[in-house]
């Protein structure tokens, strides 16, 4: 295992001194595995060619910039990438069939679920709880702590009062102020939060 990783080292080494072989290797080595877990999720042969094909773009562009912090973990990071091109897309149709529904005549039981959640809706519907744990790391601790017992706990507002001491007020002022500093995070971060 370390000799792969020192190997994978080199190999970004030489497609960086203008090598493409060195890429090309990588490439090779992990191609199986990483298109085998863009299909699981997509279920569609052309989609995941083009999303395979987009990771590594993205990989060349990164490394190429200098952004790639080498670990030795290539193959993980590599597929970090992919799993967010997944979700993107996922993101994206969610959108557009959002907009398309919007554009048309008004159904009801175009919006009825008549079956499980999807491997893409469960996939977009977890990257939006990591997104949103992320954001709540930089509210302060108070509207923190607030939010957390609502959403996550099941707790009342009045529930929230007794166990933090304070008002029911105080602890509504809390959550509205954590709701306003999210959203704000959501919009200079350019993050969507929708499924």
């Amino acid at each position: 295992m370390k000799m792969e990783a020192r190997d994978e080292r080199l190999l970004i080494r030489e497609f960086l001194d203008g090598k493409p072989s060195g890429l090309q290797e990588l490439i090779e080595r992990h191609q199986t595995r990483l298109y085998s877990y863009i299909f699981v999720m997509v279920k569609d042969k052309q989609l995941a060619d083009d999303l395979f094909q987009d990771t590594f773009v993205k990989v060349i562009n990164t490394l190429k910039s200098g952004s790639y912090n080498d670990e030795g973990k290539f193959i993980q990071w590599a597929m970090r990438i992919a799993h967010n091109l997944v979700i993107d897309h996922f993101r994206k149709q969610k959108k557009l069939n959002y907009a398309e529904v919007a554009n048309d005549k008004y159904d009801l039981m175009d919006t009825l679920r008549v079956t499980d959640p999807s491997i893409e809706d469960t996939l977009v519907t977890e990257q939006i709880h990591k997104d949103v744990r992320l954001l709540m790391e930089h509210l302060p601790t108070e509207q923190k702590e607030v939010l957390y017992l609502r959403c996550y706990a099941g707790l009342s507002f009045k529930d929230i009062a007794e166990q933090t001491e304070v008002s029911i007020n105080t602890a509504l002022g809390r959550m509205r102020y954590a709701l306003i500093n999210m959203r704000k995070m959501v919009k200079e971060k350019n993050i969507i939060l929708t499924r």
